[in-house]
């Protein structure tokens, strides 16, 4: 007999009754029945009940055990009584009677419970992660994180892409967000950048004449975290040369839909094929994001002209100093009290808006200050535009247009989780198409580039020379879903005559370009076929099919939201001869005291 186990603790059925059988696992639950002690025995792949009466003679030794202490028992598998048999559990129909035990490791107290999940403090949770991980909705998490990625890279071999691995330790680029960096020990006062992408990499893959390239990819970036965001990272990177946007789409589109249709767990899933594809103008002005839940059946309106000429002052006098009036409808809300309506603006405010205007309307009958002042005439008018009933309500977004934007999208999402309006039990997946290739910043007073800088002007060359950079549109996409951006990509430019040009435009001399990129620009000066691709995040994929509003619980070992390791101690402190090594000095931070002697010229000058 094997030193620990003849069956997993899923394994044993009806039909091994009888059999003497040897399983090894954690102790999962007890529960002492009057004389006869039950275990719930549980390891990797589920439960088995072993049960123990006076004619046990390991019964007192198991009766000792705290839970999560890890045993050896071997035993007689029984039938269970038609009245106890668990048809929720695999193993339901059996039971195991302990004939003897050997405990491999006893459990201390623990620091929280493992079976129940129950509710219990995310910093506990992370100190603890090894615990955490057995509790029954983590492990499926992170077996399914597994079986997704097992299913991404199955899916993207049967596309025709090759898998290949690109470097950890790369140069720090100037452009995207801030670098993880590891000093040198050779190179003394240079440092190694942790790649926020293998962008470069798999663009000189292209260059270097493979044709599909893919990789699970480990991300990293130095940025604040929030509920999707991690600074370390996975991502399915792939990169295809001779190809246009279409075949980008057509080739990244039945993966996708294949994974989230296998994983849905029953949830429709948009086909393959049928992904909505939304220009960048578009989203913005109907959804108020770049990254829209299209399960959500609300659309905004612009209403601008409207209020050209109104009773309504304070509107006029936003349109006429160019500002932007948008609307969102309430739907069938005329059995909502005022409350509701107030409670959208208070939210609005806590939001840092200036306020949220509205307008009910009860069989035909508006209400509030906006159609006093408008006029039922006019409100009518609107009303007729938007073909909205006699009972739906309007919520007004209005100011700069990038604040009523903002504003508008937020509504949007909050009025249809009030009302009840979004659609469960789907997966709706768009492109968000034809993003700007410049913006104006308003900080630098100067044009500057807004998505991407290497993307392919739409129209290449003959747009930069003959448009307004204002204009230009750019071959770059967002995969979204359900309101989660999944990855951006873009038809890349491969010409380092536009490149030059887009730079240029920006503000960048060829000299710029030239020291920042030189990698990149060298090589596509020597033959450099178009190409483009994505990389879609595995993290924020799982976290979506996990159904989990919290990156984090689809991570086997995240840092928390301070970007630290409560388990491993990391960020941690290094020795002086470490330090050393890598040519580092540390310079003690002043300390408040300290710091305010020198603001204030005092001592310490």
């Amino acid at each position: 007999m094997h030193a620990y186990r003849t069956h997993n603790c899923a394994a044993l059925r009806a039909s091994d009754v009888g059999e003497t059988v040897r399983l090894s696992g954690w102790v999962h639950r007890k529960r002492d029945h009057g004389g006869v002690l039950f275990i719930d025995l549980r390891d990797h792949y589920g439960i088995t009940q072993i049960v123990a009466d006076e004619d046990s003679p390991v019964i007192g030794e198991l009766d000792k055990l705290r839970l999560e202490s890890v045993v050896t028992i071997d035993g007689l598998v029984k039938a269970r009584s038609a009245e106890t048999v668990n048809p929720n559990l695999p193993t339901g129909e059996i039971e195991v009677f302990a004939r003897a035990v050997t405990v491999q490791s006893r459990a201390d107290e623990l620091p929280l419970p493992v079976a129940g999940e129950q509710e219990y403090p995310e910093e506990i949770r992370l100190k603890y992660r090894f615990v955490d991980l057995r509790r029954e909705t983590m492990h499926a998490n992170i077996m399914l994180r597994s079986n997704v990625i097992a299913s991404l890279r199955r899916r993207m071999i049967e596309q025709g892409f090759t898998e290949f691995q690109t470097p950890i330790l790369g140069a720090s680029s100037p452009e995207g967000a801030r670098d993880y960096l590891v000093p040198s020990r050779l190179h003394p006062g240079r440092f190694y950048a942790l790649p926020q992408a293998p962008q470069m990499f798999k663009q000189l893959l292209m260059v270097a004449g493979f044709d599909r390239y893919f990789q699970i990819a480990p991300c990293f970036r130095d940025e604040d975290l929030r509920a999707d965001r991690s600074p370390e990272f996975y991502q399915l990177d792939f990169e295809m040369s001779f190809v246009t946007q279409e075949d980008v789409f057509n080739a990244i589109e039945p993966v996708l839909a294949g994974v989230f249709e296998e994983f849905s767990g029953g949830k429709t899933v948009t086909p393959a094929g049928e992904f909505p594809r939304i220009p960048y103008a578009e989203t913005m002005l109907k959804y108020g994001t770049d990254k829209p839940d299209l399960r959500n059946p609300l659309v905004i309106t612009d209403v601008t002209s409207h209020f050209e000429t109104s009773g309504f002052g304070l509107f006029e006098k936003i349109v006429g100093s160019g500002g932007v009036v948008r609307v969102i409808p309430a739907p069938e809300t005329h059995e909502k009290s005022r409350k509701f309506f107030d409670d959208m603006n208070d939210w609005a405010r806590k939001e840092g808006f200036a306020g949220l205007g509205y307008v009910t309307c009860k069989g035909g009958e508006f209400g509030g200050p906006i159609a006093k002042n408008h006029g039922p005439e006019n409100m009518q008018k609107i009303y007729d535009k938007l073909g909205l009933g006699e009972n739906d309500g309007l919520f007004f977004a209005a100011g700069k247009e990038k604040d009523a934007v903002r504003l508008a999208g937020a509504a949007r999402t909050r009025c249809a989780e009030e009302l009840g309006l979004i659609e469960e039990g789907c997966f709706k997946f768009c492109w968000i198409v034809d993003f700007p290739m410049f913006e104006y910043d308003e900080e630098q007073k100067k044009v500057d580039f807004s998505h991407n800088p290497f993307s392919m002007p739409q129209g290449e060359m003959e747009a930069l020379e003959s448009q307004s950079p204002l204009e230009i549109k750019a071959w770059q996409y967002d995969i979204v879903c359900n309101g989660y951006e999944l990855s951006s990509g873009a038809i890349r430019n491969h010409r380092p005559d536009i490149m030059y040009k887009a730079f240029e435009i920006a503000g960048y001399s060829r000299e710029d370009v030239d020291a920042n990129f030189s990698g990149m620009i060298e090589a596509f000066k020597l033959g450099a076929p178009p190409h483009g691709g994505s990389a879609p995040g595995i993290d924020r994929i799982v976290m979506l099919l996990a159904d989990e509003p919290n990156i984090r619980e689809v991570i086997a070992f995240p840092l928390n939201q301070k970007a630290q390791d409560l388990m491993m101690g990391a960020p941690s402190t290094v020795s002086l001869r470490q330090l050393r090594d890598v040519h580092i000095r540390l310079i003690e931070q002043p300390k408040p005291a300290d710091a305010e002697k020198v603001a204030t010229g005092g001592a310490g000058d």
